[in-house]
This record gives C-alpha cells, structure tokens and sequence, in this order.
C-alpha cells in the first residue's frame, strides 16, 4: 500500500508542476494563482500548498526539472566527449540552452532570477544557488575529464577554467531573457566568440 501511495503522491506533484508550467507560460506568472493551478491540476487547493509553499517554490520546482534533465544529457556527454576541447565545450553548453525554453519562458526565467536575487537566504534562493552550482560543477567535471585525455594542458586549473566558462555563460544566459529579441543562435554565437581566446588557451 505504501507504494501506491507514493506513485499516487508523486503522480499529484507532476500533475501540479505540468499544470503551473502551463498557466505560467500562458497567462504569466504574476497573473497565475494557486486556485487556478489547483483546478488545472484536478486536486485541491489544500493539496497543492501541501507539496508548496507558494508561486515561488512551484517555479522553483520547475527550474529544478529543467536542470535535472539537463545536467542527466550532461553526464551522458562527459561520458562520450568530442575530441576537440571547443566542440565538448560547446555541446555542453547547447545541451544547456537547447533545453533552457522547454519549460520556462523567458518571463518565467526573469522571475526566478528575480526572486533568488531578492531572497537569497530563504529555501528558494539557496535552492537556486545549489542549481547553479551543479551546473558549474558539471561543467568542471567536462574541463578534467578533457584534460585526463590530454585535450587540455596539463598544467591548466580545470576547476577554474570550468568556473570562468560556466560563470560567463551563466551571464549571458541572464542577458538572452533580459532580451527579449535576443534568439537561441544569437546567444550561442555571443558565447562561442567570448569563450575563443580561452579555449585557445585550454589547447595543448
């Protein structure tokens, strides 16, 4: 029995998530309550602030699937990496991008970038944090699994050339949602041509 109850509880939670991705994107996140989403959802109002505390955490929840998938296609590219330190380097970061739309619109984005920003020491804002630094170190892991394959020097600091790849494509990524005319190939030809003289340097 407890095992049908935990597929029934996680099959509410994905419901709730599917339905708050939905009505966020469609309607906005400010115009978007709890009631709605419930409704959406087929559950309770009750059940959904039994999963979350509010909007906040919901799209929290949200940003934390997106990066989960992400960081999974991740570990399958550092498994397999190209043999070029820039074309690993630029998979990785596409894998990233390619899917960072799927789910939040760019509004959305703004609105966790906001929110994490104004709450730093709240749940939200340390969950956030702790997304952020599983994709840098993920992104660490790519820079020393090259350099074991001898694609990068030796003497490079795999840690903080991962950092500096991740820390400017992290910057960029805030400018493409700030931007609302600002395209996906815009954002990666932007990052390509930043990131050219450091990959020339990671080079043996």
């Amino acid at each position: 029995m407890s095992g049908l109850r935990e597929k029934q509880k996680a099959d509410r939670d994905q419901r709730i998530l599917k339905a708050a991705t939905r009505l966020f994107r469609d309607a906005g996140y400010d115009s978007t309550k709890i009631e709605t989403i419930a409704a959406k959802a087929k559950v309770s109002i009750g059940t959904v602030y039994n999963y979350y505390e509010n909007k906040g955490d919901l799209l929290v929840a949200i940003v934390s699937m997106e990066v989960n998938e992400v960081l999974r296609a991740g570990a399958g590219l550092i498994a397999r990496p190209p043999k070029k330190v820039e074309d690993a380097v630029q998979a990785l970061i596409s894998i990233y991008l390619d899917h960072s739309l799927v789910y939040l619109s760019k509004e959305m984005w703004r609105q966790a970038m906001a929110i994490a920003i104004r709450q730093p020491d709240t749940p939200y804002g340390r969950h956030y944090s702790a997304l952020d630094e599983r994709l840098a170190a993920q992104v660490c892991e790519l820079i020393e699994c090259l350099q074991v394959q001898g694609l990068v020097k030796p003497e490079v600091d795999a840690r903080a050339a991962g950092e500096t790849i991740f820390n400017n494509t992290n910057m960029m990524f805030t400018v493409f949602v700030k931007t609302e005319a600002m395209t996906l190939v815009d954002l990666k030809a932007a990052i390509a041509r930043q990131l050219k003289p450091l990959m020339q340097a990671l080079r043996p």
